[in-house]
């Protein structure tokens, strides 16, 4: 075991730049814009769900700050999608608490950015119905990806 971490090599990871975070937030502000919608909080997250970006809109209600950010954050480190990962959980009957994170959570609107087959980081917005959160977030994972 030990020969495996000696001489190995550094590995390189991408991540979203903050170029990249601002792109992701305007598509989703020019949604939310043509749409009339609500208040709304958007937070974008590095692979390891660490904040690079965040906006709260007019109208967002408080606890939608710390909803998308922990959104983001569970994306990032799970890699799927949020709306997926209460499910996943729920029938192996382990709750998101055993992760011993308080900041995991399962409400819908977290999203990975995939590239190439790798995270390199995660959007989630919310203060908006479920399926609204859901579909702005990977509008906004789409400004990157294409």
């Amino acid at each position: 075991m030990a020969a495996a971490c000696r001489g190995g090599t550094v590995r390189s990871r991408r991540e979203l730049s903050h170029d990249d975070a601002r792109q992701i937030i305007e598509a989703i502000c020019g949604a939310l814009e043509e749409s009339g919608g609500g208040g709304a909080a958007i937070a974008v997250a590095d692979p390891h769900g660490e904040l690079i970006a965040f906006l709260r809109t007019d109208g967002c209600r408080p606890s939608a700050v710390t909803l998308a950010m922990n959104k983001a954050y569970t994306a990032a480190r799970e890699h799927m999608a949020t709306a997926e990962l209460g499910p996943i959980m729920a029938a192996k009957g382990f709750p998101l608490t055993n992760f011993g994170d308080l900041r995991f959570l399962s409400f819908p609107g977290g999203v990975p950015i995939v590239v190439d087959g790798e995270v390199v980081g995660a959007v989630a917005v919310s203060g908006l119905p479920d399926q609204v959160d859901i579909d702005l977030a990977h509008l906004g994972a789409r400004a990157i990806t294409g």
